[in-house]
């Protein structure tokens, strides 16, 4: 059983088509690029997988079955933009992460936010853009969940931290579980995706190793992404 199966997926914006018959499969057990430029689909189909966009036509499976309760059970998603309250501090939402999902690790994210200089009392309304999604990154990657949905997770960080996150992505994902990962930065990236799935006018333009990729094409995996959208 794959852990992703979606069939003629199709999702609209009022006359604006953004996904148009997308037909997508995922297996465990890799860390997956999603490319392409603004406009493609990437955002709305995390969404989509995430439950957090209903109105769409086409069969969605994760782990199985239809996006509700179990999907979301299994599935970490880092949005691009955080959603944090403001009052909150460090420690009062890592204890509210404890409470709302069972495969939390606490420790874990404790010495992720130390290692990432996070101040525990510091409110996250005074934090900066790049601490703030820094600290984002500490509560998705601390759960034991079988599919890590990441929408440009090295956006608004520096490059110290980019290696870090990087790190932390190798070493949370197992044979069990993936990891969809949503960026700009391929160049930066790109060594660790296990492949790479493109998407172009709201469907799968090529979803394929990216050892095969290179090897077929003679290309990085960004020199083929500026040839693709040029």
């Amino acid at each position: 059983m794959s852990l992703v199966e979606i069939k003629n997926l199709e999702h609209r914006y009022g006359n604006h088509t953004v996904l148009a018959g997308l037909n997508l499969t995922l297996e465990e057990g890799e860390i997956i690029g999603l490319l392409g430029p603004n406009g493609v689909g990437k955002t709305t189909l995390m969404k989509i997988l995430c439950g957090l966009i209903q109105n769409y036509d086409g069969s969605v499976l994760v782990d199985g079955q239809p996006i509700g309760v179990h999907s979301k059970s299994v599935i970490s998603y880092l949005p691009e933009r955080t959603y944090f309250r403001k009052s909150e501090n460090v420690k009062s939402a890592i204890g509210m992460f404890r409470d709302f999902y069972k495969d939390f690790d606490e420790k874990k994210a404790v010495e992720m936010a130390m290692d990432l200089k996070l101040d525990s009392k510091q409110k996250i309304g005074t934090m900066s853009k790049g601490m703030q999604e820094k600290l984002q990154l500490v509560f998705v990657m601390s759960r034991k969940a079988k599919l890590f949905v990441l929408d440009e997770p090295m956006g608004g960080v520096d490059p110290t931290t980019r290696d870090y996150i990087l790190t932390t992505i190798l070493n949370q994902y197992t044979e069990n579980s993936s990891i969809l990962l949503s960026t700009h930065l391929v160049h930066d990236v790109e060594q660790i995706f296990d492949r790479a799935v493109f998407l172009k006018q709201g469907r799968v333009l090529l979803n394929e190793q990216v050892d095969v990729l290179r090897a077929e094409t003679g290309m990085s995996i960004d020199q083929y992404f500026r040839e693709v959208y040029r």
